[in-house]
């Protein structure tokens, strides 16, 4: 049975936080210095982890404003701000054009069309000369489970709702798209870091029953899918990884990708 957005809010705090989202905030904390910011908008914030640590870094000297998805995990990240004494103000309204010199995106599970909107977003809301940085996995991500779940989908008998796997593949942006799309859309000076990131379970079974897969990727792959359905196609994707990798864990990379600039 789905999660609710209740349940979902927890999970990300208490998993995927960790699992996930700690994975891109490392890359953009080598990269992004708010040293002369005097504001940051923050969309998509979640929980609120990384507003907080970059407000401990950076909080005297830059007023940190966090944007969150929905009224869950905005209560977590207000809850959590009040425990920490964080300076940080989350809430979930729409920004003023033209307001902030600096603007930092979370698109780590945007589809591409939403990936293209926050970006048009985070560009709407910084001045001009502002730094504007946007996260997300890009081409050549998920590849081994991709591969796996192309077998899956081959030998089930799912008709005309069967996922497309070629279009998860092809729908996940190069580094250079990526570039690309930021141009389009005002940015310049523009460059972008990848670091390919290996997540690893010691199984099928614990991959498909970790937070991150039950309850964020696998929807998603599989929203096409009646409920009965997905849970065949997961069960024929546990059984083929073990059948696979035998005795070894299951790993799959990520390409964690962080593209900065600024608003022209």
């Amino acid at each position: 049975m789905p999660k609710t957005e209740k349940e979902l809010a927890y999970l990300t705090d208490l998993y995927v936080q960790d699992e996930w989202t700690r994975r891109f905030t490392e890359l953009v904390d080598k990269h992004i210095d708010l040293s002369d910011a005097e504001n940051l908008a923050y969309l998509n914030a979640g929980t609120g982890s990384h507003a907080m640590t970059l407000d401990e870094k950076f909080g005297e000297k830059t007023d940190i404003f966090a944007s969150c998805e929905n009224a869950e995990v905005l209560q977590i990240a207000l809850d959590k701000a009040a425990a920490l004494s964080s300076r940080v103000d989350f809430s979930q309204i729409r920004f003023e054009d033209d307001a902030f010199d600096a603007v930092l995106t979370d698109a780590s599970f945007a589809s591409a069309e939403l990936a293209a909107d926050l970006v048009e977003e985070s560009i709407r809301i910084a001045r001009v000369g502002g730094d504007v940085a946007f996260y997300l996995p890009s081409s050549g991500s998920f590849g081994e489970v991709f591969s796996i779940l192309w077998e899956v989908v081959a030998a089930e008998d799912l008709g005309p709702d069967a996922p497309n796997v070629e279009e998860l593949i092809t729908q996940l942006p190069t580094a250079a798209e990526l570039e690309t799309l930021a141009k389009s859309l005002g940015m310049v000076n523009i460059q972008r870091k990848v670091e390919n990131e290996v997540f690893e379970y010691e199984n099928g079974e614990a991959f498909i029953t970790s937070p991150l897969a039950e309850d964020f990727l696998l929807p998603r792959w599989l929203e096409s899918l009646d409920e009965e359905s997905q849970k065949r196609v997961v069960g024929a994707l546990c059984k083929l990884i073990d059948n696979e990798d035998g005795s070894l864990s299951f790993r799959f990379s990520v390409k964690v990708t962080l593209v900065t600039g600024e608003k022209g």
